[in-house]
């Protein structure tokens, strides 16, 4: 294995230019076959990320609730949301002590930053985010990024930290993406299946057409498997950023542009901004079907939506909560923060802003959906 901060020949450029990366490591990569915080392999990951001194790490780590179980007695992953919080409450503090520790062997401080998908689909709230990981960075500190499974509902879940590594990857403006997991990389088949290969590199959606992608993980402890890997490589490769996917025992090759894993190279050019978020990390708490008009002006002009431009609304959901804008066949069409509760709409519905004011005040002359809280959804 390629020692970290040894240049290799033929290097993968995107990877070794990179001075912002978000590293992604899953439960498995971390816990025993029962439950508890290998503290090797905590130390192993640590041991190649604190000698990478020119870059600036965020690492998003899974391993919360798995690190609860057996201190809980929990034999397996619990299935109800209850549970999973109790057990990533215990779990997460044992996590961040243990990489306290690891950390502090070179010196380095750490600090934990919890994320539900409702702090950064807002506003206010993805300011705040990138603010504070950003300035954890300028201090030298490595942040531990995880979803914040203690208070987070079905409605607010990430789902798997694939996808929150992606979304945090934007909202920090990486140069580079490492999932590391149990695999060594995507392959065009089977992994345990005899004349299966590696993909080494990915330059677009075409290369994965006919793979077959698996969905469970080997370990059983946490919530992804190769396709929420893939799904992240694809959002962040749209966002502009070059993803490497391989396994923990690699990380210090990857790191250091060997040919390790499966190389997904950008695909789309770096945007700023949480429409990213919006677009894939909220869950929609209700619908708004626009007339064909509304439709045009949404989709080709990025306008905003008004009022006359809805022509039914659906779902119970307060203003500020993410809707999804549908066409008069129901295919969605683009998600927004709405700005008003779902039972004033019905009366608002079809109707110009001049007149709303006039009639119910200066505050009902306003976008429904403003168009910097809106995003088209690619089809």
């Amino acid at each position: 294995m390629k020692q970290a901060g040894v240049a290799v020949a033929g290097a993968r450029q995107d990877v070794t230019d990179a001075r912002r990366i978000v590293v992604k490591v899953g439960s498995s990569s971390l816990t025993t076959a029962s439950g508890g915080l290998d503290a090797d392999r905590v130390d192993a990951l640590v041991d190649v990320l604190a000698k990478h001194q020119d870059k600036e790490i965020v690492l998003v780590s899974s391993g919360a609730i798995a690190a609860g179980l057996a201190p809980l007695g929990l034999d397996r992953r619990p299935r109800d949301l209850a549970r999973q919080q109790a057990a990533a409450s215990v779990g997460q503090g044992l996590l961040v002590a243990r990489y306290t520790a690891s950390f502090a062997r070179y010196g380095r401080r750490v600090g934990q930053v919890l994320l539900t998908s409702d702090d950064t689909s807002r506003r206010a709230h993805y300011r705040n985010a990138f603010r504070t990981l950003d300035q954890l960075l300028a201090m030298g500190a490595v942040p531990i990024v995880n979803e914040n499974d203690t208070v987070a509902t079905d409605e607010i879940r990430f789902g798997d930290n694939d996808r929150l590594a992606a979304l945090v990857a934007h909202l920090v403006r990486a140069d580079l993406l490492v999932l590391l997991s149990d695999v060594d990389g995507l392959y065009d088949g089977d992994p345990a299946t005899p004349g299966t290969s590696r993909i080494a590199e990915v330059r677009g959606p075409a290369d994965l057409e006919g793979i077959s992608i698996g969905s469970a993980g080997r370990a059983g402890v946490g919530t992804g498997g190769m396709v929420t890997k893939v799904e992240a490589a694809r959002i962040a490769a749209a966002a502009g950023i070059p993803v490497v996917l391989t396994s923990a025992v690699h990380a210090a090759e990857a790191l250091a542009g060997g040919p390790t894993g499966t190389h997904f190279l950008r695909t789309g050019r770096r945007s700023a901004g949480r429409l990213l978020w919006l677009a894939h990390a909220s869950t929609p708490r209700g619908a708004l079907v626009l007339d064909d008009g509304a439709v045009t002006a949404v989709v080709e002009r990025h306008s905003s939506l008004l009022p006359a431009g809805i022509a039914s609304v659906e779902g119970e959901f307060s203003a500020g909560d993410p809707v999804e804008l549908r066409d008069t066949a129901g295919r969605a069409v683009a998600r927004g923060l709405v700005s008003f509760d779902a039972r004033e709409i019905p009366r608002l519905i079809g109707r110009s802003t001049h007149d709303l004011a006039r009639e119910l005040g200066p505050a009902y002359e306003r976008e429904v959906v403003h168009r910097d809280d809106l995003v088209v959804l690619d089809h």
